[in-house]
């Protein structure tokens, strides 16, 4: 056997360790993970939208906070820091072996994935501290957005990286709402294993959990977008605040309430993902 045949039989063994039970485990821990924390954003929501959680923060500190409230809560703590470590590997196994599907090996798509990678290694880090008791589970995402747009904006051309860093955080958001209604997550469903009734159901929490998530993020980035503009560091948004400028439309509470239910359904599609995607 020549040089080069060893050298494909070992990535191609490589990749099937990377396709194995361990990381299809890791992959399902971290999206089951990232549904208890939608789950609880939007649950807190909820309540702000009805009058009952004003002193609340619906982001993922105030997540945390609820879970450290609840009996056994600092091991719920610790399995969720440990669920979105899994996220964060299955992530980069994306990056290094390529993603499920035709295009997976594209260099889109591994840029995609380092990009979410680093994200679930930051919040991951964050939990796993907040349940050690040597952090804040990240801080009040309010108080981040501001923070990080008054030193942006303090750079020469800082005004033009905010609100470039904004117009890209409302297209994400337009990106992740569309694609929620056009069902293209159907692609990474093993469908065939579902009931004509479990799809449906599916299709009900991934395309409106999907539309509330994106539209959540482009108001987001519409908020940066705005601080830019004004050189305003406090017009900057985190998801607390963002959330809460729902119920200051003309639509009042009852707008809040329907972009709250729609990220319990995105947490409700996150756990169905956990059970169905293929990895």
């Amino acid at each position: 056997m020549n040089a080069s045949a060893l050298v494909r039989d070992g990535r191609i063994e490589a990749e099937r360790a990377a396709r194995g039970s361990v990381t299809r485990g890791a992959a399902r821990a971290g999206l089951a993970a990232r549904g208890v924390i939608y789950l609880l954003v939007g649950a807190l929501a909820l309540q702000i939208a009805f009058g009952d959680g004003e002193k609340r923060q619906a982001d993922r500190q105030g997540a945390l906070a609820e879970i450290a409230d609840r009996p056994y809560g600092s091991v719920l703590l610790w399995a969720l820091g440990v669920g979105l470590v899994g996220m964060a590997l299955w992530r980069l196994s994306e990056v290094v072996f390529g993603s499920v599907g035709p295009d997976g090996r594209k260099p889109r798509k591994r840029l995609l994935a380092l990009a979410r990678c680093v994200f679930y290694c930051f919040v991951a880090y964050s939990v796993l501290a907040f349940a050690a008791g040597a952090g804040d589970g990240g801080g009040s995402s309010d108080k981040q957005s501001r923070d990080v747009t008054a030193r942006v904006l303090e750079l020469p051309a800082g005004r033009w990286i905010v609100g470039a860093v904004g117009a890209g955080i409302v297209a994400g958001g337009i990106w992740i709402g569309g694609r929620a209604l056009l069902r293209t997550y159907r692609e990474n469903l093993r469908l065939g294993q579902m009931s004509p009734r479990t799809r449906r159901l599916v299709d009900v929490t991934g395309v409106a959990g999907g539309a509330a998530r994106g539209l959540v993020f482009a108001a987001a980035g519409a908020f940066a977008v705005r601080a830019a503009l004004d050189y305003e560091p406090d017009r900057a948004k985190g998801l607390d605040d963002t959330l809460r400028s729902f119920a200051e439309t003309s639509a009042g509470p009852g707008l809040l309430a329907c972009v709250a239910a729609g990220l319990v359904l995105f947490g409700v599609f996150s756990f169905a993902m956990a059970r169905w995607r293929k990895v």
